[in-house]
């Protein structure tokens, strides 16, 4: 304790308000990053399955996700250019020694972002002017232009874990900059992968809870059926694969950042046959309170025997490494993330077994209750990951090169943390128009599911089919379902 106080009284009285200011901004945007990312690859395959089946819900649901999928771009755009402002005016010291080495993945996700606008707007546009299949392969380059944006963040982040692609001229200044090397770092790899699938996975997750939702509240129709099966399904096959790649990340931090394993692990002293310890807090003496150990059981999973050596944190100063309390952090963020991540899994093979002996989907209230809490979990894993990764990485904002308390502004501290509330108060506005409006929505889709002819007639935008012009005439019958007879008839969006 008395260790981290001093390293605490050395650092600029602007940090801490900058590192808060910059970790609320982030955990609000990347509770969005999953839609931005991955919706639009959902929305697409229940596009093509409504095409393709000639399936009039299928194409409902496509629609209407395609309109949550534009308002949360809408405000991730919000989140994400104050999260490239603060880049520059709380790290000055890193854009302006570091930017011209790994700046390219920000001009990446720059360009991705624009592109993904475009067609967001072609595919909103399209869908009662141009032909069905015309519309859809125009919007299947909406999912790699997310895809490009996630690769330029990453890029540069893998960048900040491990830096290459450079040397360092008599000054400290880097020269003869390498772009291929400074992008395709070592973790790059393994971090974009666990990156892009956590995304969908938890995308799929989320949609598919809102309709376990509706399930659970007595919607039992087919509306309800295809809109959880589906995102549902892509979920299952990935939690599998996402456990694996989880394991490859963790096995490259091993390798390329031991510093930062051993905080994750909370490795007190570089060892063999090192214990695993689920939880627990680590103590500035280097003993451990609580949590469960299991013995010999880390060095297993970094080295698959209980003879590989894990690095601790006492081999480098302390100076050059987490504290006890940012350690133990780091820890508990991974723990829940490991945690979730193998619940997710029993959840995905309950779905299996239900599908290889029934062909259907599994047919208890609880089942539905944990698929309507497997979304919230896989966002709380998202900000886990996000800790884990930043907080284990301490004190380097670039990973052995420059510490976080090198790069901050001058800006006085008094200042940040006024800028901190008034972005918490706006945020908080942001975040209440956006539920507000996605609520909205699910009200106008609920009423026109309902057949109600006035309400229909007021809100004939959302009455009328997905594709044809806007003058095509309203079914004649009150009560007729929407969308060409889908037969659902409660609950439109849940």
């Amino acid at each position: 304790m008395f260790r981290s106080a001093v390293l605490l009284a050395n650092t600029p009285d602007q940090l801490l308000p900058a590192r808060e200011l910059m970790a609320f901004t982030l955990a609000s945007h990347i509770l969005l990053v999953p839609f931005g990312v991955a919706l639009p690859f959902i929305t697409l395959l229940m596009h093509h399955r409504g095409l393709r089946r000639n399936d009039p819900v299928a194409l409902l649901l496509a629609r209407r996700w395609s309109a949550v999928m534009a308002v949360q771009f809408a405000i991730g755009i919000i989140t994400g250019t104050v999260l490239s402002f603060e880049f520059g005016l709380l790290w000055p010291g890193m854009m302006g020694r570091w930017g011209d080495v790994f700046g390219l993945g920000f001009g990446v996700e720059a360009w991705a972002f624009f592109l993904e606008a475009v067609l967001i707007a072609i595919y909103l546009y399209g869908w009662r002017r141009l032909k069905p299949w015309t519309h859809f392969w125009l919007a299947v380059p909406l999912p790699l232009a997310a895809l490009m944006g996630a690769f330029g963040i990453i890029a540069a982040n893998s960048w900040m874990n491990t830096p290459q692609g450079f040397s360092l001229d008599a000054q400290g200044k880097p020269v003869h900059v390498d772009v291929r090397q400074a992008i395709f770092t070592p973790i790059f790899g393994p971090e974009y992968w666990h990156f892009v699938v956590a995304m969908l996975l938890t995308a799929a997750y989320v949609v598919a809870g809102v309709y376990a939702v509706g399930w659970l509240r007595g919607r039992r129709d087919r509306y309800h059926r295809l809109g959880f099966t589906l995102p549902f399904t892509v979920a299952a096959i990935l939690t599998p694969v996402q456990f694996m790649l989880g394991d490859s990340a963790a096995r490259a931090v091993f390798h390329k950042q031991p510093i930062k394993f051993a905080a994750t692990e909370i490795v007190w002293k570089t060892d063999t046959h090192v214990p695993e310890y689920m939880f627990g807090r680590l103590n500035s003496d280097g003993t451990i309170s609580g949590g469960l150990r299991i013995p010999q059981l880390d060095s297993i999973l970094a080295g698959f025997k209980p003879s590989t050596q894990v690095t601790g944190l006492t081999s480098v100063p302390a100076a050059d490494r987490p504290t006890a309390v940012q350690a133990t952090i780091a820890h508990w963020a991974f723990d829940i993330m490991v945690t979730i991540g193998s619940l997710l899994i029993l959840l995905a093979l309950w779905y299996a077994w239900s599908w290889w002996r029934h062909r259907d989907n599994p047919g208890g209230r609880w089942f539905y209750r944990c698929a309507a809490l497997a979304g919230v979990s896989c966002l709380v894993t998202v900000e886990c990951g996000w800790i884990t990764t930043e907080v284990g990485r301490q004190p380097w904002i670039v990973y052995n090169h420059m510490r976080v308390s090198e790069a901050v502004t001058s800006t006085h501290a008094s200042g940040l943390w006024t800028m901190l509330g008034i972005v918490m108060a706006v945020y908080a506005l942001v975040f209440g128009a956006f539920l507000a409006v996605v609520l909205k929505m699910r009200t106008r889709w609920r009423i026109a599911d309902e057949g109600s002819a006035v309400a229909r007639a007021d809100l004939s935008p959302e009455a009328d089919t997905p594709y044809g012009p806007r003058s095509e005439p309203e079914p004649a019958a009150t009560g007729a379902a929407p969308d060409g007879g889908s037969g659902h008839t409660s609950g439109g969006a849940s």
